[in-house]
C-alpha cells in the first residue's frame, strides 16, 4: 500500500535519509519487497517531515509534498540534503483504489510537533470512520470531556482518503487534555484509535507511525515494519534501506516506541479484536 520511514538521532540530511543504502526509501517506490496484497509500487506520491526548534524550543514538524513518483523529483536531490535534522518522517504512496492521486493525500500529516503517516487501508472507511468517531466521543464524554470527536470533524481531512480522515482523529486525541492527555501518552492513543478502527472493520490495515521530533511510535497491523536501534539512533521502517544485521522484524499486531537506546515492543490488542491475516 504505501511505504514510510521515522528517524530520530544524530542531525541526518533530509535527502540523504530518502536515498540511503541500496534499498533504500525512494528505491522501494518502484522495487518494494513486502507490499503484501496492497499492489506492485509506490508511485502516487511522497512526502517527509523533519524537525525543527519553535519559538518556545519545542520541536515543529516542516513537511514537503510531491504527488508524483519519487523518483522525478529534482528536490530529492538538489533540495531537501541541504536540510538537517536529528528526526525525519518518510512516506511514499500507492493509492488506494478510488482514492485522489494529489499532495493533500500524501503523508506526513502534521500538527504542530506531530507528524504522521498511515500505511495500509480502511475498507468502507467513511462509514468505519464515523463510527469510530462515536466511539470516541462517548469515551471522552464519560470521561468529563467536552464534546471533541464529532461527526463533522471528519470533514476537516485534508483530502477524501482514508489516512486523511484517520489523522484527523489521531490528531485531536494528541490535542485533547481533559479526556486523557494522549499527547503525553502517545502509544496510549494509539492502542485506542487502532482498536476502535479493528471493532468496526477487522480487516483494516493499520499500519500507523507517528513522530514528535524526539521519538517516534508505530502500529503493526497486516503489514510489515522493521526497526533499527542502537546508542545512537532510532529507525522504524517499513523495509530495511540495507544488508545491516542489526535490523530487527517487527511481528504483527505490535505496538512500537523507539527513541535512541531504547526500543519497546508491546502487544497492540486483546485477542479479542485480532483476526487471521489474509
Amino acid at each position: 500500500m504505501c511505504r514510510h520511514l521515522g528517524y530520530v538521532g544524530p542531525p541526518t540530511s533530509v535527502g540523504e535519509l530518502l536515498t540511503r543504502g541500496t534499498h533504500s526509501l525512494r528505491t522501494q517506490a518502484w522495487a518494494p519487497k513486502e507490499m503484501r496484497g496492497g499492489g506492485t509500487i509506490n508511485a502516487d506520491g511522497f512526502g517527509v517531515a523533519w524537525w525543527r526548534n519553535g519559538a518556545c524550543g519545542a520541536p515543529q514538524a516542516s513537511r514537503y509534498r510531491n504527488p508524483d513518483p519519487i523518483w522525478t523529483d529534482p528536490a530529492v536531490e538538489e533540495v531537501l540534503p541541504q536540510l538537517v535534522s536529528g528526526a525525519v518522517l518518510g512516506s511514499i504512496r500507492s493509492a488506494t483504489v478510488g482514492m485522489p492521486v494529489e499532495r493533500a493525500a500524501c503523508a506526513p500529516f502534521v500538527d504542530g510537533r506531530w507528524a504522521f503517516s498511515h500505511n495500509g487501508a480502511i475498507p468502507e472507511w467513511r462509514r468505519v470512520l464515523t463510527a469510530v468517531t462515536s466511539d470516541l466521543d462517548v469515551a471522552a464524554t464519560r470521561a468529563g470531556a467536552t464534546r471533541l470527536f464529532e461527526t463533522a470533524r471528519l470533514l476537516e481531512a485534508e483530502a477524501a482518503t482514508d489516512s486523511a480522515a484517520l489523522w484527523v482523529l489521531l490528531r485531536d486525541l494528541l490535542r485533547s487534555t481533559d479526556s486523557g492527555d494522549y499527547a503525553k501518552t502517545p502509544a496510549t492513543a494509539l492502542r485506542l484509535l487502532v482498536d476502535a478502527v479493528l471493532r468496526h472493520m477487522p480487516t483494516a490495515r493499520l499500519n500507523l507511525l507517528i513522530g514528535d521530533g524526539e521519538q517516534v511510535w508505530a502500529t503493526t497491523v497486516h503489514h510489515a515494519l522493521s526497526a533499527f536501534v542502537t546508542d545512537d539512533v532510532a529507525i522504524l521502517s517499513s523495509e530495511p534501506y540495507d544488508d545491516d544485521p542489526r535490523w530487527q522484524p517487527i511481528p504483527d499486531r505490535k505496538l512500537v516506541s523507539a527513541r535512541p537506546g531504547v526500543l519497546s515492543i508491546e502487544e497492540l490488542t486483546p485477542p479479542d479484536t485480532e483476526r487471521s491475516t489474509p
